[in-house]
């Protein structure tokens, strides 16, 4: 699919509710995902200074599936691979995350890190880290923006400095299809989110306020996650401006997972299979979680553990000022 197929399935008009057959389902929704993955690579890629489409397009076409899905069975696609999370963030994100926290220009960071961004840990302990750093964490219904919800959210905020604590921390619910109730709450074996948690919560697409307050923290610091390109594809799918901002440079993202993947110098002695650079075992390995402590997957809680597992790492490299 073209990119004009795909503004052109994107405009057409479809009812999900009148499709009662599985395959009829099944079809429109691959045709759905093709078409919004041709749009966000578009966005994602397009170096013009006009945005090569309004995005509210693409916003629109991941709700028309979302609601698709939801009458397919979103547990039947569980193990169905999707098309609208990214995998990492971009070479150009991951510089302009480390001069952002080092307060030097894109240009002196990616002379460092060199093709591929492959000596950026020498960039990042070239220069002290410094300023005021957004965490955030999402729970989701499914790994898949234009399939599920965003159910839950937590926010701080923390100064990089060497006794600092996570400040001003928040956390929300958001609401679900009634249907839900009925059904439970897709993923709940990993985030332990019940019905009763989000009943009669706003869903997180309608919160309109929220998508402001949020769009105002996440353009005033660099908003930091564990694998930011998670939270990077949920947002661009769910939260009004995000999309928008993130185009327009106005949204700095930082991966604390490639902080640890790229400054820990034990993820390189440990075994893969052992996910040394999830946010668990890093955490355990700097003490900021018990050896018989897990990482709690839920919002708030988790933004706590990567901001003081951060702090930890930086404060053990000698990368802080204070």
């Amino acid at each position: 699919m073209n990119l004009a197929q795909a503004l052109d399935h994107a405009f057409s008009e479809s009812f999900p509710g009148f499709m009662s057959d599985d395959e009829s389902l099944n079809a429109e929704r691959r045709k759905n995902e093709e078409a919004l993955a041709v749009l966000l690579n578009m966005w994602n890629t397009s170096l013009d200074a006009d945005d090569p489409f309004d995005f509210n397009l693409a916003r629109t076409l991941a709700d028309r599936n979302r609601e698709l899905c939801d009458l397919y069975g979103i547990e039947r696609l569980e193990n169905v691979n999707g098309t609208s999370l990214a995998r990492r963030l971009s070479d150009h994100d991951l510089i302009r995350s480390v001069a952002k926290l080092q307060k030097r220009t894109e240009k002196r960071v990616a002379k460092t890190a060199g093709a591929g961004v492959h000596d950026l840990d020498i960039a990042f302990t070239e220069k002290p880290v410094q300023g005021v750093v957004c965490g955030i964490d999402i729970e989701t219904t499914s790994r898949f923006p234009d399939r599920g919800y965003i159910i839950n959210l937590g926010i701080a905020f923390m100064e990089l400095s060497s006794t600092a604590v996570p400040q001003e921390g928040h956390s929300a619910y958001f609401g679900l299809p009634r249907m839900y109730e009925q059904k439970g709450v897709p993923l709940a074996r990993i985030h332990q989110i019940s019905w009763d948690d989000v009943s009669e919560k706003t869903a997180f697409r309608d919160d309109h306020k929220m998508h402001e307050v949020l769009l105002k923290a996440f353009t005033s610091f660099p908003v930091m996650a564990h694998n930011a390109a998670f939270e990077d594809s949920w947002l661009m799918l769910h939260m009004d401006g995000y999309a928008e901002a993130r185009k327009a440079g106005k949204i700095v993202l930082v991966d604390s997972r490639d902080i640890c993947r790229r400054i820990d110098v034990e993820v390189r002695t440990l075994p893969r299979e052992s996910s040394p650079a999830a946010l668990e075992n890093w955490a355990r390995r700097r003490g900021t979680l018990a050896a018989d402590e897990k990482e709690r997957h839920l919002g708030l809680d988790d933004v706590f553990l990567m901001l003081r597992t951060v702090q930890a790492e930086f404060k053990l490299r000698n990368m802080l000022t204070k």
